[in-house]
């Protein structure tokens, strides 16, 4: 189950994508890692899906529609939340899920259909929620690019989060979109410090590549804000103001953070890499995040299990809205975005909406 570093036999159904790159996504790999070019290969199987927009009822997201063009991450984000769910194609949370990914190459046509029934009700579609629809995969793929299109030939609102630097490539439809009121992006930012960068996220941009992300995006006229998160006990806390600060001089606008989860299988692979990364802090961290979540390492319960409960999760609440009010962020606010706009290729605008 473990993350980068387990070995694992990979079915031939999967086939290795390519490792040109003409463009910088800002991708690091740790020099100390040892792994053979054959543990570290991505594989990837294609999926013909049915339906491309997923709804949402929970409350504590601020979208009902998202579209996620892959299942899996190359990423490698030891904490993310979204891993136990490659249990459901049986393969491990850990390994499986960096390294044996699923594209959705008929997404941008599912999309199509879905904006042409006549039953369609617009609200703004979340793009790349559980899995980042600008990993590195993207740049072979385009599937991100392709449904984005497709947005902006229907006038159709949308909000980004990402940690890919390869969003840059895609600034002139988003500039084209923002300039209409129908998209925004966060940027999740999780600390300014490299090497636990590279410790927690193995294969993402770096500190500066995503507030270059901001910079540039901002500038391009697109609102821009962060998540700040997860926020991780002795671990990354002490950053909050800093990452606060660099983000509104990147342009950022407005800020929302997240606290550590650890659903299912994410238990054991976290407290994996504390053993691997900070044995020495293990014990405090998994001691302070069940002091967050009713004696459990995670709590599912709709209200508190983004922000953890208690005098710990009081105080991060107090320390973020207070520089986040000094900075001028809007506080958890989505970026309001237009619905009116929308219309279908070669059809009337539905005003109405």
């Amino acid at each position: 189950m473990r993350t980068r570093g387990t070995a694992w036999n990979p079915n031939n159904r999967f086939q290795p994508i390519a490792t040109d790159r003409d463009w910088d996504d800002g991708w690091y790999q740790d020099p100390d890692d040892q792994l053979s070019p054959d543990s570290l290969a991505t594989q990837v199987i294609d999926e013909s899906v049915r339906s491309i927009i997923s709804r949402n009822q929970s409350p504590d997201v601020p979208f009902d529609q998202s579209i996620n063009p892959y299942r899996g991450c190359e990423h490698g984000c030891v904490y993310c939340f979204a891993r136990p769910t490659h249990a459901y194609w049986d393969m491990s949370p850990g390994l499986d899920f960096e390294t044996r990914l699923i594209a959705k190459p008929n997404a941008a046509r599912r999309l199509r259909e879905s904006l042409d029934h006549p039953d369609y009700q617009v609200s703004p579609i979340a793009l790349g929620v559980n899995t980042d629809a600008y990993q590195p995969l993207e740049k072979q793929r385009g599937i991100t690019r392709e449904v984005l299109e497709v947005l902006r030939d229907y006038h159709h609102p949308v909000s980004i989060i990402t940690k890919g630097q390869l969003i840059l490539r895609d600034r002139d439809i988003l500039a084209d979109m923002a300039a209409e009121g129908l998209c925004s992006v966060r940027v999740s930012l999780t600390t300014m410090d490299s090497d636990l960068k590279r410790r927690l996220e193995p294969r993402t941009a770096g500190p500066k590549a995503r507030l270059k992300i901001l910079r540039s995006l901002s500038e391009a006229g697109v609102p821009t804000g962060i998540i700040l998160g997860p926020v991780i006990p002795f671990i990354n806390d002490h950053e909050i103001e800093r990452l606060l600060e660099a983000a509104a001089e990147a342009g950022a606008t407005r800020a929302s953070w997240i606290m550590l989860r650890l659903p299912l299988e994410l238990t054991d692979l976290f407290t994996d890499w504390l053993e691997r990364h900070f044995p020495d802090r293990k014990d405090h961290v998994l001691n302070r995040i069940r002091d967050l979540r009713s004696g459990k390492t995670n709590d599912a319960r709709f209200g508190t299990r983004m922000t953890g409960q208690g005098l710990y999760a009081d105080l991060i609440r107090q320390r973020f809205n207070k520089k986040a009010r000094d900075l001028g962020f809007g506080l958890h606010e989505a970026e309001p975005l237009r619905t009116d706009r929308f219309r279908r290729p070669g059809g009337e605008q539905l005003g109405l909406l």
